[in-house]
């Protein structure tokens, strides 16, 4: 039986992978660094701006990786079914606890798909769970990022050719377990700048939120103690469900994504040609399609 490969990255697709995590990562950490009287230190009013730059972003990185890789409409086909899916899931545990079952399905998709898709995937599942919820909001595109990077993580994991099995399993759950802090961690940014942190004065002492103006390595002090304070729990919890869910099911799940994938064959290239010349006496013979995994 032939293996399949998560998509490829080409060139195409890393530097429009690049381009975006930069963006995203300048908008999520850029108040640690602002002045005191500086306008960007609250997410409230960019976070439109940073949306309607994401979007054509995450376009960009489905063009270069079909580009890349000749993906047809049935890739795109299956980042809708997975996005729905992984939409359906979010309000099964409707957050409480921090119990998310979209994380493990986001991880085993990412492993099958690539990081390309995977990043895309994502970002789509997190603004359709968005609409699904209600939890439309100002802090949607810190969450579409940090899912991104979340489900990308898992394409870039090692050894999707060589490790199969209980050792993929168990790799994918200790990816899931860390990464769901991980994914906490960015999220908590948003909230942690516009909670309160506004208020606050360089060096004022102001407990566990932002202080504009203040050293970065001070907040990041209080950030840790923020996260500590609000959310360890919640992570905690998200963390665990993955793990659970991925040694329970993803190894039936992974089968299933795999035969999917290599069924719908991604990766075909398609090249035109004809038999030599027809025999003397014979109709001539018709061009002819195949169709040749890589």
């Amino acid at each position: 039986m032939r293996s399949t490969r998560p998509v490829r990255l080409g060139p195409r697709s890393v530097a429009a992978l690049v381009l975006v995590s930069v963006i995203g990562l300048v908008a999520v950490c850029w108040p640690l660094f602002a002045d005191a009287d500086s306008a960007v230190t609250t997410h409230a009013a960019d976070a439109p701006w940073l949306f309607a730059a994401l979007l054509p972003l995450l376009i960009a990185v489905v063009v270069a990786t079909i580009s890349d890789c000749g993906m047809d409409a049935k890739a795109v086909a299956m980042l809708g079914v997975l996005a729905a899916v992984g939409a359906a899931l979010r309000p099964l545990g409707a957050g409480t606890g921090g119990l998310e079952p979209m994380f493990f399905l986001m991880v085993l998709s990412g492993r099958v798909l690539g990081p390309g898709f995977g990043f895309v995937l994502g970002a789509v599942t997190m603004f359709a769970s968005a609409l699904l919820t209600g939890g439309v909001g100002p802090w949607m595109p810190t969450q579409m990022l940090a899912m991104g990077w979340f489900t990308m993580g898992a394409g870039l994991l090692p050894g999707p050719d060589r490790l199969r099995g209980r050792a993929e399993l168990l790799m994918l759950s200790a990816y899931g377990f860390l990464a769901a802090f991980a994914y906490g961690t960015v999220t908590n940014l948003y909230g942690w700048v516009t909670v309160g942190g506004g208020e606050g004065r360089a060096g004022d002492g102001g407990g566990v939120f932002f202080s504009p103006g203040a050293p970065a390595h001070e907040n990041l002090v209080r950030f840790l103690a923020y996260v500590l304070a609000t959310s360890l729990g919640w992570d905690l919890g998200r963390a665990v469900l993955t793990v659970v869910l991925t040694l329970a099911v993803g190894g039936t799940l992974l089968r299933a994504l795999r035969r999917a994938t290599r069924r719908a064959n991604f990766e075909a290239q398609v090249t035109f040609g004809a038999p030599e010349g027809p025999s003397p006496g014979e109709a001539p013979h018709r061009t002819y399609v195949t169709y040749e995994p890589e």
